[in-house]
């Protein structure tokens, strides 16, 4: 299964700055040679500035991420944890930053595998303790209304509980602004548009479906 999307001109723009932030990475990471390394530099700027354009995020905004996104190769490896109990209810967080809806999920650990990140992601952020029971999907980014300015691949977990109390004071808990339980047909009206994509196919999966990746 995949899905079908024609980018907007934005979308387009923002998709060339990713490219180019990862050429410059790969180039900064490996040349030694101090020309070429300030060609990169200049084409590292060149994918801020585009990421401005594409998105209406001053310039000046980006400029701390020189060092640590924009200095990293490749697309980004983020993971979600779909924890639906016995009810057919699934654990959604509340996000201070964007106030939406969203499965308890992050970016994936060096050292660590993605079921292993989306578990961790789920105690962190909602305080659950749960355990990964079957692949959901793999989800591209550009292709399922993430607004994410960078490439993800969107590594995604159907969990279940484990049977152990909540923690009260979650250690990633200022991330939050409310944690529920939602049936499938009774889900938030506010949901981040990539997230209710994916949740969808959770519950597919839940159901007994197959596992999904765009291709």
């Amino acid at each position: 299964m995949a899905h079908e999307t024609t980018m907007t001109p934005a979308q387009q723009i923002a998709l060339w700055a990713d490219k180019l932030r990862d050429m410059s990475a790969m180039g900064l990471h490996y040349t030694k040679d101090i020309y070429d390394q300030q060609r990169y530099r200049e084409m590292q700027t060149m994918a801020m500035e585009m990421h401005a354009l594409a998105t209406g995020d001053p310039l000046e905004s980006l400029e701390p991420l020189r060092d640590t996104v924009y200095a990293h190769p490749g697309p980004f490896s983020v993971g979600d944890a779909a924890v639906i109990d016995t009810a057919g209810r699934i654990l959604l967080i509340q996000r201070a930053d964007n106030k939406k809806w969203a499965m308890p999920g992050g970016a994936l650990e060096v050292g660590e595998t993605p079921a292993h990140g989306v578990v961790r992601e789920a105690l962190e952020e909602a305080g659950t303790h749960c355990e990964p029971v079957a692949l959901v999907g793999v989800f591209d980014s550009r292709l399922n209304g993430s607004s994410s300015r960078y490439h993800l691949y969107a590594f995604v977990f159907l969990c279940r509980l484990t049977g152990k109390p909540d923690v009260t004071s979650p250690s990633h808990a200022h991330e939050v602004v409310g944690k529920g339980w939602f049936s499938e047909a009774d889900l938030p009206h506010d949901l981040s548009p990539s997230h209710a994509v994916r949740i969808a196919h959770a519950f597919r999966v839940w159901r007994g479906g197959e596992s999904f990746f765009d291709h």
